[in-house]
């Protein structure tokens, strides 16, 4: 995607293959800056302080992590530590374990000498298939989108679509064109006229700080709304439609996201404004059936609740408090939809609704709950 004209990824390889560069999103919108990363330490510090952040980029940095962790000492013991240290930093999105488990068996079989070469090429490959997969959700995105614009009142055709979002799930949450935002782009680019709307996404404000930024330097137009006016817009029919990421989804539909994701679709369902999920196949949790039981919500730190980030004027980046001494937070950082608020999940494969027979209608599923790879078409 694009930063002043030229085109990035999230990660990418340096030193010959042998570190990772990604950008440190803890600098954003105020400064762009790039990190190498060259260990396996320096791989989940990244994971665990939101240095690299999203669903499917954490699981490409996971798959590195072990690839670097293999550089250092490839034997049976090194790779059984490195994959628990790494699954450990973010306990709720799916797609880190589904990587590092892809890794660890494809190296498992191998000589130790030929694991960290082969678990490279295998982490560039997962790498390589979420911008495929990501650019296809993009393409399925649009054409709702389309639907959507040929489906407005004769007067209001030619107006731009008003899509509101959640958090940020863009090209920064993945390796390339990101899952939410990949519609929106795909439909800027096409010339269809567009507009988005911002959560601000509190308490890390992922919406004002990443998805702001990465909308502004891709031309969309859009406003930064505080989390609380999604549900004002929607009755005043200023919303179109609402589209988000997922962190986790179950076989069942429902979709775990960003917190506060869960009072948008209620706000969608009481308004009759269409709620979608895009997520590629990485994200679905085949084992699990019930989202809001099931699913591990990461409890992050107070700090984000009871302290901000921010810039005064031209100077540095500073965090302030915004509470009473002695005024305690709590910070969940995710919370669960279930199946029946949402109107379609768009995966890399197509739409499919909300359900187990939904998602199967998609994807094949063998006997152990195992997510399919991309290529794999359905049985």
């Amino acid at each position: 995607m694009n930063i002043d004209g030229q085109p990035w990824r999230t990660i990418w390889l340096e030193e010959g293959g042998r570190a990772i560069g990604v950008i440190d999103q803890t600098q954003l919108p105020h400064r762009f800056v790039s990190r190498s990363l060259g260990t396996l330490e320096e791989a989940a510090d990244a994971i665990t302080t939101m240095v690299v952040r999203g669903a499917p980029l954490i699981g490409v940095t996971g798959a590195y992590g072990l690839m670097l962790a293999l550089q250092t000492d490839p034997s049976d013991a090194a790779l059984a530590a490195a994959f628990a240290r790494l699954d450990a930093t973010r306990p709720t999105a799916v797609n880190l374990r589904w990587a590092l488990e892809r890794v660890r068996d494809r190296v498992q079989p191998l000589p130790p000498e030929q694991r960290a070469e082969v678990a490279r090429a295998e982490a560039a490959a997962i790498a390589e298939e979420d911008v495929a997969m990501c650019e296809a959700i993009g393409t399925h995105g649009l054409a709702l989108f389309r639907e959507l614009e040929e489906r407005r009142p004769r007067e209001r055709r030619g107006e731009p679509l008003n899509v509101l979002t959640h958090c940020n799930a863009g090209w920064l949450a993945t390796v390339d064109w990101g899952t939410a935002l990949a519609p929106i782009y795909k439909a800027h680019r096409s010339g269809l006229p567009i507009h988005v709307w911002v959560d601000e996404t509190r308490p890390r404000n992922q919406g004002a700080s990443l998805t702001a930024y990465e909308l502004g330097r891709e031309g969309v137009p859009h406003t930064v709304i505080v989390d609380n006016a999604g549900g004002h817009l929607m009755q005043h029919g200023r919303v179109d439609a609402v589209i988000v990421g997922s962190d986790r989804t179950t076989r069942s539909g429902d979709v775990c996201n960003k917190i506060g994701t869960y009072l948008k679709a209620l706000a969608a369902h009481d308004n009759g404004v269409p709620f979608y999920v895009a997520l590629p196949a990485s994200t679905i949790d085949w084992n699990l059936a019930d989202g809001v039981r099931e699913i591990p919500i990461e409890a992050r730190s107070p700090l984000e609740v009871t302290h901000i980030q921010g810039r005064p004027g031209t100077g540095d980046p500073t965090s302030v408090q915004l509470v009473p001494d002695g005024s305690e937070g709590f910070n969940p950082a995710f919370d669960v939809t279930p199946a029946r608020l949402v109107t379609a999940l768009i995966t890399e494969r197509g739409v499919a609704p909300a359900s187990e027979a939904g998602l199967r209608g998609l994807y094949a599923q063998d006997a152990t709950g195992a997510i399919p790879r991309p290529d794999q078409r359905p049985e």
